[in-house]
């Protein structure tokens, strides 16, 4: 039995807002669907220890749209970490996103864990690719973990979904990331954002998930772009305890608006 009182993580990805809180993506308003994760977190499992947000936090890449999450998750006062997604303004997020408890910081630690978010955007394109010089920061931030346990985080999945059109458009090159975490026994697991869906893949010895959307889900195994119209908003938690176990659960969230198909 594990008995050590456990760090508390959640991870919230593709929040998709836009400088007009009013504003839907295919019929929800995601300000208002985050806003309801945001409740059903702090009623049900508050206080986390920190927030980890897997990026596409925005839609239009305006600075309104992050001025709106810092006014939608300054009440829960959680150190909260972020990386871009492919719809993100990377400028806009390090000049809004920087005070507390918001961080831009990309290699932290917290209690006995580490965390390494990497930057997988590639400017305008929708797929991820990590170039040499990011793929050598990661390698020397994972050197410095040395022995604590790790996660590692990024925007686009390194690995397939079964979804054809997902996978046309997720990292470009997952095996040199992969060759990078096998030299470091320590990364327990990885954290990716991008798929709008719950979704666990076994690499090796490593576990990777990706996690549902604040807002609209993409319908899973679908060769085309297509909503899944019956799937709830989520979030994931994780317990790390100190030896460098785990536990992974995704809580779904009510209330939302149903999204509008596409014709």
């Amino acid at each position: 039995m594990i008995q050590a009182t456990p760090l508390r993580l959640a991870q919230l990805t593709d929040l998709h807002l836009f400088a007009d809180p009013a504003r839907s993506l295919f019929g929800v308003p995601t300000a208002a669907s985050l806003q309801l994760s945001v409740a059903k977190l702090r009623q049900h499992y508050y206080p986390q220890d920190l927030l980890l947000l897997t990026g596409d936090l925005s839609q239009d890449e305006t600075a309104e749209s992050y001025r709106q999450l810092r006014q939608l998750l300054d009440p829960l006062q959680i150190p909260t970490y972020w990386l871009p997604g492919n719809h993100d303004n990377f400028s806009a997020m390090g000049e809004i996103l920087s005070q507390p408890p918001f961080s831009a910081d990309q290699a932290f630690q917290v209690g006995n864990w580490s965390f390494v978010s990497v930057d997988s955007t590639v400017a305008g394109e929708t797929y991820g690719e990590l170039s040499p010089t990011r793929l050598e920061w990661l390698d020397w931030q994972l050197h410095l973990t040395g022995d604590r346990p790790t996660v590692v985080s990024l925007h686009h999945p390194p690995f397939e979904v079964n979804s054809l059109w997902i996978d046309r458009i997720g990292l470009r090159n997952p095996k040199r990331f992969f060759d990078i975490l096998d030299r470091h026994r320590n990364v327990r697991f990885v954290l990716s954002g991008h798929v709008h869906q719950n979704f666990c893949h076994q690499q090796g010895r490593l576990r990777c998930f990706a996690t549902p959307s604040t807002c609209v889900q993409f319908k899973p195994r679908s060769a085309e772009f297509a909503i899944d119209a019956k799937a709830l908003p989520g979030f994931r938690l994780f317990n790390l305890y100190p030896n460098g176990s785990w536990e992974t659960k995704v809580e779904r969230v009510k209330g939302t608006v149903k999204p509008d198909l596409p014709k």
